[in-house]
């Protein structure tokens, strides 16, 4: 067991370099530089201050250079400053990381609630009429896209109900409220970003693990555990559902880095100051070093998960434990 650890470990830190390189290529790559941003529209710069600028950001040394210095400030934790506003990365993403955190994990919340009765139900009465329903959901979940339901959530819900409101993450008097008020307020707020975050990935996870039971309720052992006559509740429970939630394992490990990503159309619909738009708003203005802050903290939750998953497997599956 220290010997896998000590090996997934290695290959985290080998593949972590190899990101790092392959990114900071491509984003130097791109057309356009931050000083393009910053001089091109003003008709009063000159192509010396555009000079200046880039000389000030780093910019002006060849690309390797560059790579050698950002990656020697990210082994001592320094993800550097914005070309924008001059703000420390690190700073911006702690400001702006637990909202998305909270969103995407209400969210993460909501589909295990809902998604694995579904698909475990779904399995087990497989051709009934709760499986026809449940399957047309699914195909109304993938076929729906996110900016498209969020849109007419807030037209609904927000413009002609005027039950939920229709941006932000609290009131502007928030300051004036008790505490009690406050939970209630934030909670309104959040209703319709974890509602549209969460469709999306229920419907693909009631569909996986339905696929899963199925393919496993088939195999011999379910068989030969009915013969010994084991009720059908501890045969799914037990028996079917430890062996189908390997592929699942895998898939809520991927997870991590969609707190992230996930979540740019989400907050720039909602208007949600969280990770998401930080990282639509750097984009824009090819701001590299938060650029680079954000893609590090999604490759390291995506390897975090993928180490999470590994070790999930030894505890679902005692093959694997075996082996």
């Amino acid at each position: 067991m220290i010997s896998f650890l000590l090996q997934r470990i290695c290959h985290l830190f080998v593949s972590l370099f190899g990101i790092t390189l392959l990114t900071f290529a491509i984003i130097h790559l791109a057309p356009g530089d931050p000083t393009d941003i910053q001089t091109t529209l003003n008709p009063r710069v000159s192509a010396q201050a555009k000079e200046n600028l880039k000389r000030l950001y780093g910019l002006d040394r060849p690309l390797h250079i560059q790579y050698l210095n950002w990656l020697r400030r990210f082994l001592t934790l320094d993800l550097g400053a914005s070309f924008v506003d001059g703000e420390r990365v690190s700073e911006k993403i702690i400001r702006r990381l637990p909202i998305t955190i909270i969103i995407n994990l209400l969210s993460l919340l909501l589909i295990i609630v809902v998604a694995f009765p579904i698909g475990i139900l779904s399995a087990a009465r497989q051709y009934s009429w709760f499986d026809r329903a449940t399957t047309l959901f699914v195909y109304i979940g993938f076929a729906l896209p996110h900016f498209w339901l969020a849109l007419l959530l807030i037209l609904f819900f927000g413009v002609t109900l005027g039950w939920l409101p229709l941006s932000g993450y609290q009131s502007l008097m928030v300051s004036h409220m008790t505490l009690p008020e406050r939970v209630v307020d934030w909670m309104q707020h959040l209703v319709l970003p974890v509602f549209t975050s969460s469709l999306v990935g229920l419907a693909g996870y009631s569909r996986y693990l339905r696929s899963e039971m199925l393919e496993v309720i088939r195999q011999d052992y379910i068989r030969t555990a009915r013969a010994k006559g084991l009720t059908e509740r501890k045969i799914i429970y037990k028996h079917a559902l430890q062996n189908a939630l390997i592929p699942i394992v895998t898939l809520m490990g991927l997870e991590l880095p969609g707190l992230i990503g996930g979540s740019v159309i989400i907050e720039t619909i909602f208007a949600i100051p969280g990770m998401g738009q930080l990282s639509f708003q750097s984009v824009l203005a090819r701001d590299y070093p938060v650029i680079m802050g954000l893609t590090m903290l999604g490759a390291v939750l995506t390897l975090i998960g993928n180490f999470l998953a590994d070790l999930s497997y030894t505890w679902i599956n005692p093959k694997v434990r075996l082996s």
